[in-house]
């Protein structure tokens, strides 16, 4: 462009319309590019990768299979022998089947106790029987096997001494029926993968379940103890639940005679089925062991009053009752 002196002048574009580029990311070409300089990064390992990209759940996550190997493991073998759940009280271990003979969870000590022992008295309530027959008859009923039974399968029948009179507390099916439902409920000894349990009514069983008068349950536990008590008579294969007890329970149950009953019923079926030790509260405050002697009480200084050689110190400690060997919660 001229102007009128002849002279050239630019054009004014300012007034013209802006142009933009297609790609505003684009590198501007007008501008000259000065090469990266050489940077000295290391290829980053398939762990580092890893680490980057799941944080903290690269730590986490080799430990959380870990646990969970272990739980199946643990869950397949049926659990450690001594523990119920995690935190439960433990029950010994195992005797040897050639090591049951004899009377097994008998009263300790020699029969003389003090006079004046609390928990050991035999609480308040209803009629039972002082003096039976000295002869038993099955109830009649049959269960399917409960427990997977990976070592040991148990038959037992369930009995009734003559001359004791069950209409008092439901009648003799009444007493099977406690019986059944406490062996068959997952708490109990069919918890643990290797047991398994089945009742019947013909033939010769394992163990008779044998609610007992005073009088035959003294004479098949060895000796007239002051203090009313079960056991079980490895020489006979029975296991003897004292009526008086069945009836009135303990001072230490507070007055739940089914929470009694299905201790009375656990404790003596463990002494058949091998666990023969009995054991002292563990943890002071938390549950007794199912094979700690909860009709004499549930604290240590109670029952080492009545046998002081035996498996119980004198530590102080005191549980609360529990009728189960795999209690939850």
């Amino acid at each position: 462009m001229y102007d009128p002196l002849g002279l050239y002048s630019p054009p004014n574009r300012s007034h013209q319309p802006l142009r933009a580029r297609w790609d505003p990311t684009a590198p501007d070409e007008s501008r000259s590019r000065s090469p990266r300089p050489d940077r000295d990064v290391k290829k980053q390992s398939a762990l580092g990768r890893f680490i980057s990209t799941y944080g903290w759940r690269a730590y986490a996550l080799p430990v959380l299979f870990v646990v969970t190997v272990l739980v199946i493991v643990d869950a397949v073998n049926g659990g450690p022998e001594n523990l119920g759940t995690t935190g439960s009280p433990g029950f010994g271990r195992l005797s040897p089947r050639a090591a049951s003979a004899g009377i097994i969870g008998a009263p300790p000590g020699d029969g003389h106790f003090p006079a004046d022992l609390p928990t050991g008295a035999l609480p308040e309530g209803g009629p039972f029987t002082e003096i039976g027959a000295g002869t038993w008859h099955v109830v009649p009923g049959a269960t399917a096997e409960v427990g997977a039974g990976a070592e040991f399968h148990f038959s037992y029948t369930v009995e009734i001494e003559d001359g004791i009179d069950t209409s008092g507390f439901g009648g003799d099916v009444s007493v099977a029926k406690m019986v059944d439902s406490t062996l068959s409920n997952p708490k109990s000894w069919s918890h643990d993968k290797k047991f398994a349990f089945r009742r019947i009514d013909q033939g010769q069983p394992d163990f008779r379940i044998s609610l007992t008068s005073r009088e035959s349950t003294r004479k098949a536990c060895g000796f007239d103890i002051p203090i009313d008590s079960s056991c079980f008579n490895a020489d006979r294969r029975r296991v003897v639940l004292s009526e008086v007890r069945w009836v009135r329970g303990a001072l230490a149950y507070e007055g739940d005679i089914g929470s009694y009953r299905q201790y009375q019923i656990n404790h003596e079926v463990g002494h058949a089925i091998g666990y023969h030790q009995h054991q002292p509260c563990e943890t002071d405050g938390g549950l007794a062991p199912i094979m700690m002697q909860q009709t004499f009480g549930t604290k240590n200084n109670d029952i080492a009053v009545l046998d002081p050689d035996g498996v119980v110190p004198m530590d102080g400690k005191h549980c609360r009752f529990n009728p189960w060997p795999y209690p939850r919660g």
